[in-house]
């Protein structure tokens, strides 16, 4: 009885070192946090952002969700795989409250094309000063 007991304890043991050692050695997704390259800070300026509103509505669960809807436009040649945008949210005194990072182009966006975007928020802090947020493009991947 006492040898099935150490074998148990044994493979467990090789288990969680296992999973220990993928956990530190697993693939950091370094690129979705790292600053624009020079290639995307070229670019930014050919992506346009135009016909941005924004919105409150009241979620089922009767939470206000902020909603900030628009168009972004490829102006530029190259086709963009994927991009992110900070949104940044201010309170009365113009100091930073939120910075969230979101995705606002998760396919293809081909060159001369134009695509709608939808950004809900539901955790923004209450001091908020109910303005639209600073968007600031803040990654681009080509395709």
């Amino acid at each position: 009885m006492g040898s099935r007991a150490a074998i148990f304890v044994l493979a467990i043991a090789a288990a969680l070192a296992g999973a220990l050692l993928w956990f530190v050695n697993r693939p950091q997704p370094a690129a979705a946090n790292a600053p624009l390259s020079a290639d995307a800070k070229a670019y930014v300026r050919n992506l346009q952002l135009t016909e941005v509103t924004m919105k409150a509505t009241e979620s089922y669960v009767r939470q206000t969700v902020t909603e900030i809807e628009g168009k972004i436009s490829n102006t530029g040649a190259r086709a963009v795989r994927h991009a992110d945008v900070y949104c940044v949210f201010y309170n009365s005194y113009g100091e930073v409250i939120l910075r969230e990072r979101v995705p606002i182009v998760v396919t293809n966006l081909k060159p001369g094309e134009t695509r709608t975007f939808r950004l809900p928020f539901d955790d923004i802090p209450g001091g908020w000063n109910n303005q639209m947020p600073q968007l600031v493009i803040a990654r681009i991947e080509f395709a």
